[in-house]
């Protein structure tokens, strides 16, 4: 029987680890990104003034960083086992894929929370119970995430978990918010259209991390049939998306590798 073909839409970077990860078990995996990440422009003075807080002893109780790219555009040019969170703040990550950067930002990993490994998912609701009880009325915490293209923003707007600071507030918390990086719809080449156009109908498994990248996809090719389409989703946010864009197969998996591995082994029963 011939190799399911995965297609992976995660940002480059991302992408390439993930595909040659996939390799590695024997998949057919390509690279399609869907997001394009880069640096704020013009890079926000706010970030230098967090930065700062972030070392001053008792300013934080805890900084909450969305992704590994938070991770790496927050410490830039503090990385590689120099950047530091002053104790007693917490550095709180949704996922392992956070949790791997903050340690080889130098972060150690006593000051890194975030779900356990069994964890249904990595996200913001599986973070939140495990640190709620660190919050105390009065306490900060800052939020470091991306933002959108084209979003006028002053270093402080972005996209990623108003859920978290909902919560946050309503347990009496302030919350500060930091963009340090920015989200871009990519612009597909020739090649890529085609790859694109092909695997809606030609069995290959769209693996999707990001809602994000769904639309994106939408956007790059309005009017495209998806019916025939598969994809897998690495939560139910994104495989909402995904069948709202008209994908005729969705199946829903945990974004560990070995459980999106299995999935797409099986997906040569569907």
């Amino acid at each position: 029987m011939r190799p399911v073909r995965v297609l992976v839409t995660r940002p480059a970077a991302d992408a390439q680890l993930w595909v040659e990860q996939l390799q590695a078990h024997g998949l057919a995996a390509t690279a399609l990104p869907l997001i394009d990440i880069g640096s704020c422009e013009p890079a926000p003075a706010a970030l230098q003034q967090a930065r700062a807080h972030s070392t001053t002893p008792g300013h934080y109780r805890a900084l909450m960083f969305v992704s590994g790219n938070a991770v790496q555009y927050f410490f830039a040019d503090q990385a590689d086992g120099s950047a530091r969170i002053a104790p007693p703040a917490r550095a709180w990550s949704p996922g392992p894929g956070t949790a791997k950067a903050l340690l080889a930002a130098g972060i150690p990993l006593e000051q890194i929370d975030g779900p356990p490994a069994d964890a249904a998912q990595f996200d913001s609701e599986a973070l939140w119970p495990q640190v709620r009880a660190q919050i105390q009325p009065g306490d900060r915490v800052l939020l470091v995430r991306g933002s959108q293209a084209g979003a006028t923003a002053s270093g402080t707007a972005g996209q990623g978990r108003e859920w978290l600071a909902d919560q946050l507030r309503q347990a009496g918390a302030q919350v500060d918010f930091i963009a340090v990086y920015q989200r871009r719809a990519p612009q597909l080449t020739p090649t890529a259209q085609a790859l694109a156009l092909a695997s809606a109908s030609d069995g290959a498994l769209w693996l999707f991390s990001s809602s994000e990248a769904v639309v994106n996809l939408q956007q790059a090719l309005p009017g495209t049939d998806w019916r025939q389409a598969r994809a897998l989703a690495t939560h139910p946010r994104i495989a909402a998306a995904a069948r709202n864009a008209g994908f005729g197969l969705v199946v829903e998996c945990r974004p560990s590798l070995n459980d999106v591995v299995a999935s797409i082994e099986s997906a040569h029963e569907l």
